[in-house]
C-alpha cells in the first residue's frame, strides 16, 4: 500500500524559495514511492481547514514546508491524531527544525527525513484550543519577535539579534503572577518562556535543556539585571551558556498560567494573545519524522 504524504505549502517561505522548489520536493517524495498531495490554502485558517480534511480523512503524513509559522498551522490539524507531521524547513528561524535535528539548509535532504519515515513522538503545548510545538515568549523575547515580524530586512538569524538590540533599550522587568501545578509565585522578569524545545527566535537558545518528550514545560525566568549586563550576556544564549548567569532560572511544570500587565504573548513565533494564559504540556500529542 501506498504511503501517502500531503504536503502544505507557502508559496511565499523563504522569501519564495517554496514556490521554486516546490516540484524538487514533491518529486523526490514521489520517487520513494510516495503518494503525495498539495495542500496551498488562500490564507493561514484556509490551510489549517486544508490540513484537518486530509487528516480526518487518514492520511499518513502531513508535512508543513515552510517556517515556523506553516509548522504552527500543521500542528493545528494533527495534536492528537494518528497522522505524523513531517517539517521541511523554508522560514526565517526554523527552530523545530533546530531542535529535532531536521535539516534546514537542505531541503531535498529534509524530504528524506520525511520519506525514511522515522518517527519521533513528542510532547506540544496547548492553551485553550491553541497547541503550539516550540516556545511561547511572555515577556521581552515577545516584543523582540513583534518587532522581527514587522522588519523586513534583513532575513534569517540575523533579523532576531537587530530586533532585540532595537527593543532592549526601552525595556524594563514586568511583574508577572505565576501559578505552576496549583501553586502561585509572584516574581519579577525581564524575560518569561514556556518551552517545549530549546531554541526559538532564530537559535537563540534561551531554553537550553529543554527536551520535548519529558511529559513538562520549561518555565525560563531572566530576572531583573542591568541593560548593560544584558547586553553581555545576551551573546552567550547562541551557545547556551547563559543558563549558568545568577539571573537564569529554569522550572519545570506540567501546567502553568502566566498573567502580567500589558504583555502579548507568541508562541511558535506566532502571535496569541494578551496574558493571562494557561499552557498545558500534553505528553506524546505527536509523532515526528525527524
Amino acid at each position: 500500500m501506498t504511503r501517502e504524504i500531503a504536503l502544505l505549502t507557502n508559496p511565499v517561505a523563504g522569501r519564495g524559495d517554496a514556490h521554486r522548489v516546490q516540484d524538487e520536493v514533491v518529486a523526490r517524495l514521489r520517487a520513494t514511492g510516495l503518494g503525495v498531495t498539495l495542500l496551498v490554502g488562500a490564507d493561514a485558517q484556509d490551510s489549517v481547514d486544508l490540513a484537518r480534511k486530509a487528516v480526518a480523512e487518514g492520511v499518513d503524513t502531513l508535512v508543513a514546508m515552510g517556517g515556523d509559522g506553516m509548522l504552527h498551522l500543521a500542528v493545528q490539524a494533527v495534536a492528537g491524531s494518528r497522522t505524523r507531521l513531517g517539517v521541511v524547513p523554508l522560514g526565517t528561524g526554523n527552530d523545530f527544525a533546530r531542535s529535532l535535528g531536521i535539516p534546514r539548509q537542505h531541503p531535498l535532504a529534509a524530504a528524506e527525513v520525511v520519506a525514511r519515515g522515522t518517527g519521533r513522538r513528542i510532547d506540544l503545548a496547548r492553551t485553550g484550543d491553541r497547541w503550539f510545538a516550540t516556545v511561547m515568549a511572555a515577556g521581552f523575547d515577545a516584543a523582540v519577535n513583534e518587532r522581527a515580524n514587522a522588519m523586513r530586512w534583513p532575513h534569517g538569524d540575523l533579523r532576531y539579534t537587530l530586533a532585540t538590540l532595537s527593543v532592549l533599550p526601552r525595556w524594563s522587568a514586568v511583574p508577572y503572577t505565576l501559578e505552576l501545578d496549583g501553586a502561585e509565585r509572584h516574581v519579577d522578569a525581564m524575560l518569561l518562556a514556556v518551552a517545549n524545545t530549546d531554541s526559538y527566535g532564530g537559535g537563540l537558545q534561551i531554553p537550553a535543556g529543554a527536551v520535548p518528550d519529558d511529559g513538562l514545560l520549561d518555565v525560563i525566568i531572566i530576572k531583573p539585571t542591568s541593560k548593560l549586563e544584558f547586553l553581555k550576556v545576551f551573546p552567550q544564549v547562541r551557545t547556551g551558556q547563559h543558563v549558568n548567569h545568577p539571573a537564569f532560572e529554569r522550572v519545570r511544570a506540567r501546567s502553568v498560567t502566566v498573567a502580567a500587565p500589558g504583555v502579548v504573548a507568541y508562541a511558535d513565533g506566532e502571535r496569541l494573545g494578551a496574558l493571562p494564559l494557561t499552557v498545558e504540556c500534553v505528553p506524546g500529542a505527536v509523532e515526528v519524522l525527524a
